[in-house]
């Protein structure tokens, strides 16, 4: 049995009631089994979200919630303190200590950041404390937000090693259709190429959150590709956490982890740095790239968009198919530079023949 570290991401409609207020019920029993977990030796890291949602309920007055995105920082600053005392009271209850970490896409794109994030969520863990992650909506830039917690917590799962990322929602996993609408719709219980279900998950149905099922399936996307086991299940299903781990049946969808990991840095890259611009490169520089090497000006056929240096790219074949994604190396292409190199090997990531990125920008 593993000892890696599992991460347990909670949804918005999952941690607060119809009214928006946070449900003290489900998370005192998210406690309870993540408390059952950590007893068998390993240690849990909780991804919540639901601040922006608890706040507006404490502030609101009933009144529509609102859309405006500097509101809504502020709101999240009222609710994150209100969702914070409800974990601990609600592990508090199982003799389990909490303590908050508020992360941004900064702290992944940069190198010094992300280990620094990942030294804190170690030492929490070597101390027997359960991090509550969530996104540091109170400041952040809307240009640069996760936009939901759903790849918060893939991107945590790498960080940390984890083995696996609990999805937790209000729905047993991925079926075959809405089962709200099709009583014949049957969930779908492994998944091994996400490509494949990804126009099965549709989109949110839920008035507070901002993910839904095309967010977990591209979240569990990513989690494969760095080796991390993803699973979608239902928040409130009794013991779900520990049936999960269990592999009990039924318990929720399971997306394997593919054999090849993606680093950290790799999958932020990949998966969270919005692209701001396109590359079309000849079947020359695709055969260098993927063999490791830069990108040169001298391979590059076509670009469109504006960018500046460390903006991420699209990079993609004569046909039109993206085949990898980087940081561009300066904010402009000029084939007649000194340098030739247009984006820097250690700042590519390539995908599989045959696969496609996540488009989550």
């Amino acid at each position: 049995m593993t000892t890696k570290p599992v991460v347990v991401k909670v949804g918005t409609s999952s941690v607060t009631t119809a009214e928006g207020s946070v449900d003290h019920e489900v998370l005192r029993a998210i406690a309870q089994q993540i408390a059952t977990v950590r007893s068998r030796g390993r240690d849990v890291i909780v991804v919540t979200s639901g601040a922006i949602t608890a706040g507006w309920a404490e502030v609101g007055g009933g009144r529509p919630r609102p859309h405006d995105s500097a509101q809504l920082q502020a709101v999240s600053a009222v609710g994150q303190p209100l969702l914070m005392a409800t974990w601990r009271e609600a592990f508090a209850e199982v003799g389990v200590v909490v303590g908050q970490v508020l992360l941004s896409p900064h702290d992944f794109a940069d190198r010094r950041q992300y280990l620094a994030a990942r030294r804190t969520i170690e030492h929490l863990c070597a101390l027997s404390v359960v991090p509550i992650i969530n996104e540091n909506d109170a400041v952040a830039d809307e240009e640069i937000r996760f936009g939901d917690n759903d790849r918060l917590a893939a991107l945590v799962a790498n960080v940390v090693g984890a083995a696996e990322v609990i999805l937790l929602t209000d729905t047993d996993g991925l079926f075959t259709a809405d089962p709200r609408l099709d009583p014949r719709a049957t969930l779908i219980e492994e998944i091994r190429r996400v490509d494949e279900y990804m126009a099965m998950a549709g989109s949110s149905r839920s008035a507070v959150g901002s993910g839904g099922m095309a967010s977990k399936m591209s979240a569990a996307k990513m989690a494969s590709w760095s080796g991390v086991t993803a699973i979608i299940a239902a928040a409130r299903r009794p013991r779900v956490i520990v049936d999960v781990l269990d592999a009990v049946p039924g318990s929720g969808t399971v997306v394997h982890a593919r054999p090849e990991r993606l680093s950290a840095r790799e999958s932020w890259i990949a998966f969270a740095a919005p692209s701001r611009g396109r590359l079309v490169i000849n079947e020359g520089a695709v055969a260098a790239i993927r063999r490791r090497a830069s990108l040169l000006s001298v391979g590059i056929m076509s670009h469109d968009g504006e960018w500046s240096d460390g903006d991420a790219l699209d990079i993609a074949d004569e046909s039109g198919r993206v085949v990898a994604k980087g940081l561009a190396r300066a904010s402009f292409i000029d084939n007649d530079a000194t340098d030739p190199i247009v984006i820097r090997a250690d700042d590519l990531v390539t995908f599989p023949v045959g696969d496609s990125p996540v488009r989550l920008d």
